[in-house]
């Protein structure tokens, strides 16, 4: 009476399993969508953007004046005053000091900067060249997102096309398996090649196991980059992996400063160009205009109302004479390091354009072998198997083609997927990535 209990108990917690599951149909270019706006890399490049951003327009505030108020009151203690003005009075009195206990100062004081050996000038140039660097670094950020989820998605696409291919071999192969059986209680075959036929059952049934495996860990890798719920289940776009839509045409080498991070170290060159300025305005003296108003209460004593200035400050630090060098050879040093980074990084980029277009065109040539291959294969195991149906050949012959045959269809699959892999590493490599999905 307990075993229809445990049976009904398992099928409620496999149906329970199988609802938990969200299936979702994605295609490439929402997945790509979901990556760059979405994904924690994607977020943090955003967020570097808004804080250079932000950066600048700290540094273009640096043109305003600036605008203090400040007041103080303070009591005092029965000070001892020595007035040396003459307090006497015309009959030859002296007039007595005044009882002073109180002491109230208001100021307000505006300073605008005129000259400063055009220091804000570079530092809003170096600022706006920064700020565009680092949108550039985002959209190269973004990218790199891109082409992980595409290796992603195409990898997901490659274990399930295997787990598949495994399935259907499984198939005729546990067909085989019961033929043979039959076969060999009728006495018309050898035990031993019953034998061979339920190891190689085995064997593709553990093969199996291991393809779903991977699935299971492709599958939840993507979801959780593309911050989808963990028990997401994608399911994909076949389409995105048809070799029609991927040919080998315009595949010619565009020029390397499109890319975005070409792009983005020829800002902070020119930013730290600008930097080298700025650190030579110490040079030069900086001269503003100041104004302010002062009002003045020392009780029973003195009153100060409207007393406005208005005039020219001018500063100079003589020492960065001498101590300004160091700065200034700092910065030339910097702007030095960027040059030399910019310049191997165009180096890279040429040997990974020429990396990537021959490995595009390997992949379009493993297609069309592999696409042969099938076919031979496919037509080898018809032969052997009439071979086998006639006595001509032995049973590891069956078997051996069998493999040969599932091989051939999985090499193909994954050339499929290889080729939308090699094909956007391409279009990454030519700074066009971005172009391909509106990024």
């Amino acid at each position: 009476m307990k075993t229809p209990i445990v049976l009904m108990l398992l099928f409620v917690l496999t149906i329970s399993n199988i609802t938990a599951q969200e299936k979702t149909n994605l295609t490439l270019q929402e997945a790509v969508k979901l990556a760059t706006t979405k994904s924690n890399i994607s977020k943090i490049a955003d967020t570097k953007v808004n804080t250079a951003k932000e950066e600048l327009t700290s540094i273009k505030n640096n043109r305003y004046p600036d605008f203090n108020i400040s007041g103080q009151y303070s009591y005092l203690t029965s000070p001892n005053i020595d007035l040396k003005l003459n307090t006497g009075s015309g009959d030859g009195t002296t007039t007595e000091a005044p009882d002073v206990n109180s002491f109230a100062l208001g100021q307000a004081n505006i300073t605008l900067p005129l000259f400063s050996g055009f220091k804000i000038k570079n530092s809003i140039s170096a600022g706006e060249n920064h700020y565009n660097s680092t949108i550039y670094q985002a959209k190269n950020t973004k990218e790199v997102a891109t082409l992980n989820t595409i290796n992603a998605y195409a990898n997901l696409y490659m274990a399930k096309q295997n787990v598949a291919l495994i399935k259907e071999n499984l198939a005729q192969v546990q067909q085989r398996v019961k033929d043979f059986s039959q076969m060999e209680k009728n006495g018309l075959l050898a035990k031993n090649d019953l034998l061979k036929a339920t190891i190689q059952q085995s064997n593709i049934e553990i093969s199996l196991e291991n393809a779903k495996k991977d699935v299971r860990i492709l599958n939840y890798r993507l979801a959780t980059n593309l911050k989808l719920p963990e028990n997401t289940v994608i399911e994909l776009n076949d389409a995105d992996f048809d070799t029609r839509t991927i040919t080998n045409k315009n595949i010619e080498e565009e020029s390397l400063e499109e890319r975005n991070d070409i792009q983005a170290l020829q800002f902070e060159e020119m930013a730290a160009k600008n930097q080298i300025k700025v650190a030579k305005a110490n040079y030069y003296p900086s001269i503003g205009l100041v104004s302010g108003y002062t009002a003045l209460d020392l009780n029973n004593a003195l009153t100060i109302t409207n007393a406005i200035n208005i005039g020219v400050s001018v500063s100079y630090n003589v020492s960065d004479i001498f101590k300004n060098k160091s700065k200034v050879k700092a910065a030339e040093s910097r702007a030095k390091e960027v040059a030399y980074t910019l310049d191997m990084a165009l180096d890279n980029n040429k040997v990974q354009l020429a990396s990537t277009k021959e490995e595009y065109l390997l992949a379009l040539h493993k297609f069309t072998v592999y696409t042969t291959s099938v076919a031979q294969a496919v037509e080898n195991y018809r032969i052997v198997k009439d071979k086998y149906d006639n006595g001509l050949v032995d049973t590891n012959d069956l078997l051996e083609a069998d493999v040969e045959q599932l091989q051939a269809k999985i090499n193909l699959a994954f050339s499929k997927a290889e080729i939308t892999k090699k094909y956007y590493e391409l279009l990454a490599a030519k700074g066009q990535l971005a172009n391909k999905f509106s990024i």
